[in-house]
């Protein structure tokens, strides 16, 4: 059968080359965004006079016919047909005769695609930013039942200072709060139509790009035909965003795979988001954290293969676009099927409390608490850092974390000590003292909460 834009060929496309460059294995996920660019490209055709009203009519209904089809699954897609496009184009002259043939009037398959990708990416950043929301509820929802709950916190993963875990769960609030403001702020540059632009250089047809636009939910149109059909920036945009929320979540997924360890016993992760060994009868895996983590290298992946096919391509459209659909489809399922399972795993974990607090007794990480009563005291900073780092030694030689050292003990080390100091080395209590703003005291975390919950 020949192709429909066969006419300059005298010879059948090479299986193998027909094979290679086909999309309507990936892009046929295009369909129902086709359709409607499509639907409004006839609207269009028909207010300007360039198509008759019976014909735009009789096209619309073989494309809403055409839709249904797809929907109960009674059309199969065609290799030999290419793509999406040319696919539906195929089925709609099947459906209508050849009137569907003036369906493609005043437009290419380039400017088709892009309206197509930006639509897609439109209703799917949408969504995603609903399920960060729906992940944002979890963490608050945890967070709320945790500012007394006390853990270690870390720098390069060694007991710090002791925090809330509500302040510690509302840092990934605070990620994630940034990741949905970005994937809003680039709506600005997915609501630009290319619809209108042509091959590259517009079209001899009097089109209205507003109208067509405007019934597309666009806030505008390309300024310029060539960028039109050659942008794939705002794809580029939608994977960076992508990339960095993925990091965030892989940090937070991270930190359940250590704190829900034996050696940890911080968290336990439920059941339904753990699976089992084949050999171990008593392991207990926290494969989805893992699961998290691990996918983070695909989304990161597909950004950089887009990016290293984008680097020197000549204006305007190249056959090498093709390859922005299957990263930007994956992109797109990784980060939905990320935070479908994120926000209920975070929902139903158990945090184990008494385990937090006793970490938070056992350790010196209430040593910097020393230093400051030191200071309130009157020696300066940088000498009570001095002598606090020799009580530490001291009681590492001795076996005894600060709270068991002697009043005497400490007076060996400066005559500034009092009975008060065992009020200030208590874990509530450091916590408690932290009462800058953003910090992690009970009463600055209660503020930080009702801001998170004001916002969503």
């Amino acid at each position: 059968m020949s192709k429909l834009w066969g006419g300059r060929f005298t010879k059948d496309t090479n299986k193998l080359v027909e094979e290679q460059t086909a999309s309507i294995s990936f892009d046929q996920k295009l369909a129902n965004e086709d359709i409607q660019g499509s639907i409004a490209h006839v609207n269009m055709l028909v207010s300007t006079g360039i198509l008759a009203e019976e014909d735009g009519e009789t096209i619309k209904n073989g494309l809403n016919t055409i839709k249904n089809k797809l929907k109960k699954g009674e059309l199969s897609f065609s290799v030999e047909h290419e793509d999406i496009h040319m696919n539906i184009e195929k089925w709609l002259i099947d459906e209508i005769g050849p009137v569907g043939g003036k369906l493609h009037t005043g437009r290419s398959r380039n400017d088709q695609v892009a309206t197509d990708m930006h639509l897609y990416l439109k209703h799917h950043t949408e969504t995603i930013i609903e399920l960060v929301h729906e992940t944002q509820t979890a963490i608050v929802n945890q967070a709320g039942n945790h500012i007394d709950t006390i853990l270690p916190g870390y720098t390069h993963l060694q007991r710090a200072q002791p925090v809330s875990f509500a302040h510690h769960l509302l840092a990934y609030f605070w990620m994630l709060e940034r990741d949905k403001e970005r994937l809003k702020d680039s709506m600005k540059r997915l609501n630009g139509s290319p619809l209108g632009a042509g091959a590259l250089a517009g079209t001899t047809f009097p089109i209205n790009r507003d109208a067509v636009a405007q019934d597309l939910g666009f806030d505008y149109v390309y300024p310029n035909s060539m960028d039109a059909v050659s942008d794939r920036d705002f794809i580029l945009e939608f994977m960076s965003i992508g990339s960095i929320m993925m990091m965030h979540i892989s940090r937070l997924a991270e930190e359940m795979v250590i704190w829900s360890s034996q050696e940890f016993q911080f968290i336990e992760l439920d059941d339904s988001f753990c699976t089992g060994s084949s050999i171990m009868p008593q392991k207990k895996n926290p494969d989805v954290p893992e699961l998290l983590r691990g996918k983070t290298g695909r989304v990161y992946g597909n950004l950089m293969s887009l990016l290293t096919v984008l680097k020197g391509l000549p204006l305007a459209y190249n056959k090498d676009l093709q390859e922005d659909k299957e990263g930007m489809f994956d992109t797109v399922e990784t980060l939905e099927g990320s935070l479908q399972m994120l926000a209920p795993m975070i929902d139903t974990m158990t945090v184990n409390v008494d385990q937090m607090k006793h970490a938070v007794t056992e350790d010196y990480s209430n040593a910097t608490d020393i230093a400051d009563y030191l200071v309130t005291k009157g020696m300066p900073f940088r000498e009570a850092h001095a002598v606090i780092g020799k009580i530490v030694l001291y009681g590492i030689d001795h076996h005894k974390f600060l709270l068991d050292l002697s009043l005497e003990e400490y007076k060996q080390f400066s005559p500034l000590f009092q009975e008060d100091i065992y009020e200030v080395l208590a874990p509530e209590q450091v916590v408690a003292n932290r009462n800058s703003y953003g910090g992690t005291s009970q009463t600055e975390v209660q503020k930080q909460l009702s801001l998170a919950e004001d916002l969503l």
